[in-house]
């Protein structure tokens, strides 16, 4: 008799460069595909509205593509441990495999059901597939983590070069009887009341096929002006991979070498490659990043009790400051949003609304297809000062001269909040709060929480 071999299916949706699946095809025996919807395991974090439309999309991309080697795409939902071991059991496998994750709930799940299913007598793997380095091989010379990025990514730069990518199977085979599976549609993962996803489906196409081509598109097209363009938020000289790679459709590994492999200068670009990983680094040793400060002092800030007209003015880009609010919109339309507007549009909710970070940072995880549990809360915790390598407090950006210096055609302000067009014929709404005042009251906040904190 067989005994199967489940590839248990995570943020690495990918045939290509996929070592768990690999394993599983070393082994020989026949495999199952599994993919689990966790959102009831201790500590996970459901996903927000725009992720939730990005992975239904991936989902039925990878499903397609498993189809097409022979296997079958099982889709379950429910705690992860439980539903893995009812996989186990109804159909007999003797080997699970997965990649890794490093947020401290889903490497608590992993390590309870590798442990578990050891003692049960199967052989069960994990492999590295989402990182370049993992976090526990990058140390400082006296053997702790990094806070700083520059040292971290030096650090990684001295190490062994990342492996090869892997060969993706031709063949998927999939057991005699395969165990059920939901159907993706009735996990409602798309919105239909109302159906808000318009903009999504205009701006992207989730998938494997559509990653790879993304990454050859940018290293024919775009990689040469990246340095240069890479802060004009209307260029549009930014890879478009943070999706890809949040969701696993490419690896690092894959971006990194063939990044490499065009012969460009690429040391930028990779370098954003290592900011990711620096998140990563810094979640993995702090796994409560998302909700608290990374710099104790900050617990003492002394924000002011929430004024919701105006974080939703902020989320709904009707704050009068047209970047912002340019910004804001493309964000609900896209789900996405320049990396240069992120930090505008971060810096003004927190000081110039002195609304804390955590807001954002829900708001964002809710709207970006891209939501990471690494990145998003490391990027505001930045913004924000009270993270790793973060950038000060006093440091606000002034929307107006961001625009001055990286839209001065006003070309993506336009393009996202056209009635700031002088000949627009619409009326411009007013500023909500005044930028001068505002950073005053910012900055006296910053010095109130330096002198209690002491």
């Amino acid at each position: 008799m067989t005994s199967p071999s489940i590839v248990w299916f995570r943020d690495d949706l990918r045939l290509a460069d996929n070592p768990a699946l690999r394993a599983a095809v070393d082994r020989g025996e026949p495999i199952i595909a599994l993919y689990v919807l966790d959102e009831e395991s201790d500590g996970i974090r459901p996903l927000g509205g725009a992720a939730k439309w990005w992975l239904h999309g991936s989902l039925a991309s990878l499903g397609e593509r498993v189809s097409e080697r022979g296997g079958t795409l099982i889709l379950r939902r429910g705690p992860a441990g439980r539903v893995a071991r009812e996989v186990v059991s109804e159909s007999g496998a003797g080997a699970v495999f997965w990649n890794r994750r490093y947020g401290g709930a889903e490497r608590g799940v992993d390590a309870e059901l590798k442990v578990g299913l050891r003692d049960d007598g199967l052989s069960v793997e994990s492999f590295a597939a989402s990182l370049l380095f993992e976090p526990w091989t990058v140390q400082t010379g006296g053997g702790t983590p990094y806070s700083v990025f520059t040292p971290f990514w030096r650090a990684c730069q001295a190490m062994p070069t990342p492996r090869a990518p892997l060969a993706e199977p031709r063949t998927i085979s999939g057991p005699a009887s395969t165990p059920k599976s939901d159907d993706l549609d009735d996990w409602m993962l798309l919105p239909n009341a109302p159906d808000w996803a318009g903009g999504l489906r205009e701006t992207w196409e989730p998938g494997e096929p559509a990653a790879r081509a993304r990454l050859r598109e940018f290293l024919a097209d775009d990689l040469t002006d990246y340095d240069r363009t890479r802060d004009e938020p209307s260029a549009g000289a930014t890879s478009a991979l943070s999706p890809r790679l949040r969701w696993g459709e490419i690896s690092p590994y894959t971006v990194w070498h063939e990044t490499v492999a065009s012969g460009r200068d690429a040391g930028r670009f990779l370098s954003e490659i290592g900011w990711r990983e620096f998140a990563a680094h810094v979640l993995f040793h702090h796994p409560d990043l998302a909700t608290k400060n990374l710099r104790p002092e900050f617990d003492a800030f002394p924000w002011p009790r929430l004024n919701r007209s105006r974080l939703e003015a902020w989320q709904q880009g009707r704050t009068g400051i047209p970047l912002v609010d340019a910004g804001m919109r493309e964000l609900w339309h896209t789900g996405a949003m320049h990396n240069r507007i992120r930090m505008v549009t971060a810096s003004f909710l927190i000081k110039n609304l002195l609304i804390d970070w955590r807001h954002g940072e829900q708001w964002f995880w809710d709207t970006l297809v891209d939501a990471d549990g690494a990145s998003n809360p490391f990027n505001w915790q930045w913004v924000a000062g009270s993270g790793a390598d973060a950038a000060p407090y006093f440091r606000v950006f002034n929307p107006e001269l961001q625009a001055k210096k990286f839209d001065p055609h006003a070309e993506y302000i336009r393009r996202w909040a056209p009635e700031y067009r002088p000949d627009s014929g619409e009326l411009a709404p007013q500023p909500i709060v005044d930028l001068g005042e505002t950073r005053k009251a910012a900055l006296a906040a910053y010095e109130q929480m330096r002198r209690t904190s002491r």
